[in-house]
């Protein structure tokens, strides 16, 4: 399988984004912080662990005690998710030209979603087996 390397920005232009990409997917997250900081689900770019590089004013916001997020700090677009513990991070699909052309492969938290419904015949996983996978010690949204 061959890997693609990607360039994104934010709004602004300030942020410039790198990564590595062999398996392109698209993911959403439906749960109640994600859509408290997008207003809506947060769609992540699926990436090769360790590729992503960002150049410009970076800001994170620590989430909760095992997740951060980040921005730019110049016009506020949402940049990444990640997990301190591992310091994976989730690039915004967003900051990608057309999402980088990569589909949507899986929902985080299906069941939350209020009012709306993604197409597709995707893998949606409900909010207990999000929990299962990414905090069982926890059983709290992110």
């Amino acid at each position: 399988m061959s890997s693609t390397q990607i360039e994104g920005q934010c709004l602004c232009g300030e942020v410039k984004a790198k990564a590595t990409m062999t398996k392109p997917m698209l993911r959403a997250c439906h749960c109640d912080m994600c859509r408290s900081h997008t207003s809506s689900m947060f769609m992540s770019l699926g990436i090769d662990k360790g590729s992503l590089s960002f150049e410009g004013p970076v800001k994170t916001y620590r989430s909760s005690e095992w997740a951060e997020r980040g921005f730019c700090d110049t016009c506020g677009s949402t940049l990444f998710y990640g997990t301190v513990e591992d310091g994976n991070r989730h690039p915004s699909a967003g900051l990608f030209e057309n999402a980088a052309d990569a589909e949507l492969k899986l929902e985080f938290f299906a069941d939350a979603a209020p009012g709306y419904a993604l197409a597709g015949a995707h893998r949606k996983m409900t909010t207990k087996e999000t929990i299962a996978l990414f905090a069982p010690e926890t059983g709290e949204n992110q």
